[in-house]
């Protein structure tokens, strides 16, 4: 039996599926117990807990042989990152309490990063765990390619693609979440001891022109990268309701003055298999059947 939070979104969905598919049992750790009967009636357990609550997640994860985890991500912390710390102390907490053999966490490129940013809340999450006495392996993927969800609308209505990742001609690791979470179920059956780490990008980086021309690719229509200046960034998110727009700058920092990377740069990162256009043709096709018809 394997306990995985996070089920209801694209990683952990994504693990869920490829356990099942392996004739593994799963038990759905969900917040709501509407969301998690399309698990149920998947042949899954079912267990109600809240990240930040320790005792709820010691039963969520009694008796398993695995537990996924899957932080919430905050993208407007407060200073210091308390609703981090909040779900950390809860699952380390519950970690050693329920003692399961084995523990994937997902992580992120720039857990490893000498500079606070955004992504330090994966940071934290790490040095936390990694001394609960449990074998711990922390998948860090690179950018998520489903981020491009955003620029649906300016791509299909105005042709452009603002892009906060900089020069339009630079590629970044990106990765589809669907690799993410079949690398996470095949890293879940595995034997291991002490604390391993796993870097996952995809089959090559990406640069904001390679996303520009896979939407133009499914849009049928030309697509140009507008960069988004640096200096307009933090009067742009404040306009959008951010409190603290700080640790987000220096992650975009981060990526673009590269050190946020991976060991390497990469070249000892698995690779994933899901193709840039695929997954830009999926997000269109998902926008487009969300719209009124």
């Amino acid at each position: 039996m394997y306990a995985i939070t996070g089920i209801t979104g694209k990683v952990g969905g994504a693990l869920a599926r490829s356990l099942l598919a392996d004739g593994r049992s799963v038990r759905a750790v969900v917040r709501d117990a509407a969301k998690g009967s399309a698990w149920a009636a998947q042949g899954c357990e079912v267990a109600l807990a809240d990240m930040e609550d320790a005792a709820q997640l010691v039963a969520a994860f009694a008796g398993v042989e695995g537990v996924f985890i899957l932080p919430p991500s905050e993208f407007d912390p407060e200073p210091g990152f308390p609703e981090a710390r909040k779900v950390i102390d809860a699952v380390a907490s519950a970690l050693r309490a329920a003692r399961p053999k084995k523990v994937v966490c997902l992580s992120t490129i720039g857990a490893d990063a000498p500079h606070e940013n955004l992504l330090t809340q994966r940071t934290m999450l790490e040095q936390s765990l990694g001394d609960i006495g449990i074998p711990v392996t922390f998948l860090r993927p690179g950018w998520f390619m489903e981020n491009a969800a955003w620029d649906i609308a300016p791509a299909r209505d105005l042709g452009v693609l603002h892009s906060f990742l900089q020069p339009a001609d630079k590629a970044f690791p990106m990765v589809a979440t669907v690799d993410v979470g079949r690398l996470a179920a095949k890293l879940i059956q595995q034997e291991w001891t002490g604390t391993r780490i796993v870097e996952l990008e995809g089959q090559a980086r990406v640069s904001p022109n390679d996303l520009a021309h896979a939407f133009a690719t499914v849009l049928g229509r030309q697509v140009r990268v507008e960069v988004v200046r640096r200096e307009t960034w933090e009067n742009l998110f404040r306009s959008q309701g951010m409190k603290n727009p700080g640790p987000r700058l220096r992650m975009l920092d981060g990526f673009n003055e590269g050190w946020i990377e991976f060991v390497d740069h990469g070249r000892l990162a698995i690779k994933g298999t899901t193709p840039l256009l695929d997954v830009v043709a999926s997000l269109v096709a998902d926008h487009k059947a969300k719209q009124p018809t």
